[in-house]
């Protein structure tokens, strides 16, 4: 049985009014996808689209061309970034807003509340960070959640909203850092039998495995390992000394921290993984130097055809888990700023469209 792959969906191609403030007129993720640089030989940048070229999410027709790549590849739904720091205070909200609106693309989807503060960093030579806030995540009690509950239920009434159990899939990116999680889980569960609604399945992310219980202690139904590959040293003992010399060297060569994507892969499957209430995750890829520059991490020398051996292995934890718990989290359809994309590109055109669908027919023949 093929299994659910629900790919995270970054709405931040298109200009909004606090972004051009912040950044500049004009600001989208393009801004900093087309300042990349080389900063090591064989670094690979800048990154091109090719197919989609630099969209625009204003336009439906991107979003309807999004979505026939999504299915060609074995994508099930896309998982949206949705950004509330509080009642009034939305960011990014036109491409989701207007999906629901317009009922296309006829594509199921859920969304993941990205509740985080947003800073403005600048990052040094030897890796550290400077920020300044620009938006400050709060967690201001009932009122602000009745909010947050209404300006969604139209989403959460769609019948392309993506539900487990009759319950609506909602992810929580901080979940550890969301101030009094279980009064917000109750709440939210009775506004949605109060309209109709059969309540929410949460499911927390997390980067380390370690997390994995505290999370679901917290209140959480689930949890999204989202382990990002690039903590691979964590896991590999042996390689500890040369992360802590490289970093030390780093102060003075100024490169960015430089994974072989081939080795992280070996260290992304883990026992936790198999469990019915984790969901894994896959990665093509990641370099997020065009937002942070040398202080960036890069998984270097990532392939379609090592990501395709990779998407296997994570696929495979799935296999033994019962049918509506077969979900695996794709990390991501369209981060471009960070490396971290399905979409064509200029290097391998539809490369990583055509290794994960090759990757799920080994999976369900086997």
């Amino acid at each position: 049985m093929k299994p659910q792959i629900i790919a995270y969906y970054l709405p931040q191609y298109h200009p909004t009014k606090r972004n051009d403030e912040w950044w500049g007129k004009g600001f989208t993720e393009w801004t900093n996808v087309g300042k990349a640089k080389k900063l090591y030989p064989g670094h690979y940048q800048p990154k091109v689209p090719s197919e989609l070229g630099y969209y625009d999410l204003r336009l439906p027709e991107v979003r309807e061309a999004q979505v026939e790549l999504a299915k060609e590849a074995g994508v099930t739904g896309f998982c949206y970034y949705h950004y509330w720091f509080e009642a009034g205070f939305e960011e990014l909200e036109r491409p989701f807003n207007e999906v629901v609106e317009s009922g296309k693309p006829d594509f199921p989807f859920c969304l993941c509340w990205a509740n985080e503060t947003w800073y403005s960093k600048f990052w040094n030579n030897d890796g550290t960070v400077e920020k300044k806030i620009l938006a400050e995540q709060k967690y201001l009690g009932k009122e602000d959640n009745e909010k947050h509950f209404y300006s969604l239920l139209k989403a959460f009434k769609d019948k392309r909203y993506i539900r487990i159990d009759g319950k609506l899939l909602f992810v929580i990116y901080q979940p550890l850092g969301f101030k009094n999680f279980k009064e917000f889980k109750a709440q939210w569960n009775q506004l949605a039998i109060e309209n109709g609604l059969e309540g929410f399945f949460f499911v927390g992310q997390t980067l380390y495995k370690e997390k994995i219980n505290e999370i679901i202690e917290y209140g959480f139904d689930a949890v999204n390992h989202c382990h990002r590959l690039d903590n691979y040293y964590q896991y590999n003992k042996a390689s500890n000394f040369v992360m802590r010399c490289f970093n030390f060297a780093r102060r003075f060569i100024k490169v960015p921290f430089i994974i072989p994507y081939k080795k992280a892969i070996k260290h992304s499957v883990f026992e936790e993984d198999y469990r019915e209430d984790v969901f894994p995750t896959m990665m093509p890829n990641w370099d997020h130097t065009p937002r942070s520059g040398r202080g960036g991490t890069v998984l270097h020398n990532a392939t379609p055809k090592l990501f395709e051996e990779h998407a296997k292995k994570v696929l495979a934890t799935t296999q033994n888990k019962k049918g509506n718990k077969r979900i695996v989290f794709l990390k991501s359809w369209n981060e471009w700023g960070e490396g971290n994309y399905m979409e064509p590109d200029l290097k391998f055109g539809k490369g990583y469209i055509y290794a994960l669908k090759n990757a799920i027919r080994k999976i369900i023949k086997d």
